[in-house]
């Protein structure tokens, strides 16, 4: 690497080497560092251009305070004299010095020859409430009155239903972020077209008042419109049957205010891409900028369709408002899920192209979890530009996600400090780490939690660096333990007291096989069929080890009688869990109904229904079983009421297995650990 490259990349956060999941370095290739810095706006494309590039970036950082300055509650902070603004419009004379006194909250500082963004972030978050609760996908939820996916009712009532009849305190939510409607629809939650707006296939049609104020002829051909429910989801026939009950309930909507600005612009990037496909990359060259004269021209003769998407968001909101409502008795409450990205295509990277570097995407080195590494395909955040206008689309979006729930659960939170930028056209390889503000983004985060009084749970599984542990425990915030990684130093399943306490703790993730996917084999059976194993009997042996470990360990602490049923094993996994300290223990359904399939199969588009599958119970159903019921027994603090009279006594022992697969639970009996 040549030295002054180097230098120029080092003082523009881009890494020129890392240290892999083993901790070995790792040299980047000084061409992917170059195509990098090309998607910061920083020519290296030789010597000269290098020296200049060098020159203009110093002379970007050395003014007096940085484009956005972040800085702990309770400091004095030396800056120039000026006038430092509040959002609320307060003004004050700043000598020398921030006052120590600002509360926590985001302002503006002018002086003499330039201005800032201001960040006073809060120290710490509250103190976690040990607690526990389901976490779900909420599309796999149904009920008697869904149309073939699960809806913000379905979810209204599980919640409701799980605090009163199961002692919870939390609901662990998949992302419930708009999707780009297509055809076809993105099925995964996890790749929104908008990280701001919600899912309005979510919505539940006869509970929208413009259903009420509709006659009945309008009701009935509504009604007519409901989907099939079939074994598996389809997000198309969904949209397209809500879609057209949308349209013929549109009419009868009632009076409402002008949209704001920012859902304006979403509503109106709905309209062009029912005009010209879901990809505004592929639009007229004149649309594909949301300030083009030709997009203002756009608006007038769209006016119909873009307040009709804008009154669609605003049902959204009123049915997720009644659902955190129904989870105004839970001591968190629901945890939304904040995706790491958001579809290229899609409406956020149309609105915020300014702020996202189009022409990388997000992904992971290689590693000995995926050996070719991986590509998310999400357009990244540009640091430099986020600086540059005080965080404001970040803010907005964590404000959106907070305005309707307890908490947050941060997808990939170490992207917070650091991301993998791949340069278009390389694999996921060819890619090195970019430097965030770690400062400022967690700052944000920790200040949106602190105005909204909502938990904050940082997804750190992987390679994670210590500083963003540090970072997470350090604002009073959770990362993630799960039971296939919980593993000591030497690859044995880790005891359960030494788990950490600042955790939410599940058996698996949405990613990851379920627990009898796990101990039946079916998980490794699936990747073979579908040949996503390198080598499927070292998989299988690997596989058969860990099941021996995990069932040698739940046997040595007197959790499961030896030759048990798959139902003991499965609660057996959850009184480990139980005899963990971490703060949050998050229960998923298809783990304790014993559901062989994951909800996504890493690896794999259409040869896997990945985010297709529904639970196999209605919500109804689900709390009323006697699984679940034992689960909560367990799981609940001590600190809170007792379950109803029906519920099962955690020590009475578990009826038949619900899966009658003996066979498939391994003989524990070993020396292995």
């Amino acid at each position: 690497m040549d030295a002054e490259l180097a230098e120029l990349a080092d003082a523009a956060g881009v890494a020129t080497e890392y240290r892999d999941d083993a901790d070995r370095p790792v040299a980047v290739d000084p061409a992917v560092v170059v195509a990098v810095l090309a998607e910061l706006g920083i020519d290296a494309s030789g010597p000269g251009a290098i020296r200049a590039s060098r020159a203009e970036l110093a002379d970007r950082h050395a003014g007096p305070v940085p484009a956005t300055l972040t800085v702990p509650a309770g400091t004095a902070y030396p800056v120039p004299a000026g006038t430092l603004s509040a959002q609320d419009g307060t003004r004050w004379r700043i000598g020398d010095a921030l006052p120590a006194s600002l509360p926590p909250g985001w302002y503006r500082l002018r002086y003499a020859g330039g201005e800032s963004t201001v960040l006073v972030a809060p120290g710490s978050l509250p103190p976690v409430p040990p607690c526990w609760g389901l976490t779900v996908q909420p599309y796999a939820l149904h009920s008697a009155r869904s149309w073939a996916i699960g809806e913000y009712a379905d979810l209204r009532e599980l919640v409701a239903a799980s605090r009163a009849q199961l002692c919870a305190d939390v609901l662990v939510a998949g992302p419930l972020c708009a999707p780009r409607l297509g055809p076809p629809v993105e099925p995964s939650p996890y790749s929104p077209a908008s990280r701001r707006y919600a899912n309005p296939l979510y919505l539940r049609i006869d509970e929208l008042p413009e259903y009420a104020a509709a006659d009945d002829a309008t009701r009935r051909q509504v009604d007519a419109l409901r989907p099939a429910t079939g074994p598996l989801i389809e997000h198309d026939a969904v949209w397209a049957a809500k879609q057209a009950a949308l349209t013929l309930l549109w009419p009868y909507r009632l009076p409402t205010a002008p949209p704001d600005p920012a859902l304006a612009q979403y509503a109106t990037w709905c309209a062009l891409a029912e005009r010209h496909g879901g990809d505004w990359r592929r639009w007229p060259a004149e649309l594909r900028r949301p300030d083009s004269p030709a997009v203002r021209r756009a608006t007038g003769e769209l006016a119909d369709r873009i307040g009709f998407h804008a009154w669609v968001q605003r049902r959204c909101a009123d049915q997720l408002a009644a659902v955190d409502a129904a989870a105004g008795a839970m001591a968190v409450g629901v945890l939304h899920d904040l995706p790491v990205g958001v579809d290229p295509a899609g409406a956020d990277a149309w609105a915020l192209q300014d702020v996202l570097a189009g022409g990388a995407s997000v992904g992971a080195p290689p590693d000995a979890f995926t050996a070719a590494g991986q590509d998310w395909g999400f357009p990244p955040w540009r640091p430099d530009r986020l600086a540059e206008v005080g965080y404001l689309p970040y803010r907005q979006m964590l404000d959106a996600l907070l305005a309707h729930g307890g908490g947050l659960r941060v997808d990939h939170v170490a992207g917070l400090s650091r991301l993998w930028w791949i340069p278009r056209g390389g694999s996921p390889a060819d890619g090195t780490y970019v430097r965030y503000d770690a400062a400022a983004m967690f700052g944000a985060l920790t200040l949106a939690a602190y105005r909204a009084d909502a938990v904050v749970v940082g997804e750190d599984l992987g390679t994670v660096e210590p500083a963003v542990t540090a970072a997470l425990a350090q604002r009073g915030m959770l990362g993630c333990e799960v039971l296939w990684f919980a593993r000591d130093d030497a690859g044995r399943p880790l005891p359960p007291e030494a788990w950490p306490e600042r955790a939410m703790a599940s058996i698996s993730t949405h990613d990851l096989p379920t627990a009898a996917g796990f101990l039946t084999g079916e998980a490794v059976r699936v990747r073979e069929e579908l040949g996503l194993l390198a080598d499927p009997a070292a998989a299988r042996h690997s596989a058969d080890a860990e099941r021996r470990a995990l069932l040698a360990q739940l046997t040595r602490r007197g959790l499961l009688a030896r030759r048990a049923e798959l139902d003991d094993a499965i609660l057996a996994m959850h009184t480990l869990l139980h005899r963990t300290p971490c703060r949050i223990k998050a229960v998923a359904p298809t783990d304790v109904l014993g559901e062989l399939r994951a909800p996504n199969l890493p690896g794999t588009t259409d040869r896997y229904p990945n985010w297709r599958i529904p639970l196999p119970v209605t919500v109804t159903e689900l709390v009323d079983d006697l699984r679940l019921r034992r689960v909560a027994a367990l799981l609940r603090p001590p600190t809170t009421a007792p379950l109803p009279d029906d519920a099962p006594d955690p020590d009475v022992p578990p009826g038949p297995a619900a899966m009658p697969a003996p066979d498939a639970v391994p003989d524990n009996r070993t020396r292995e650990d």
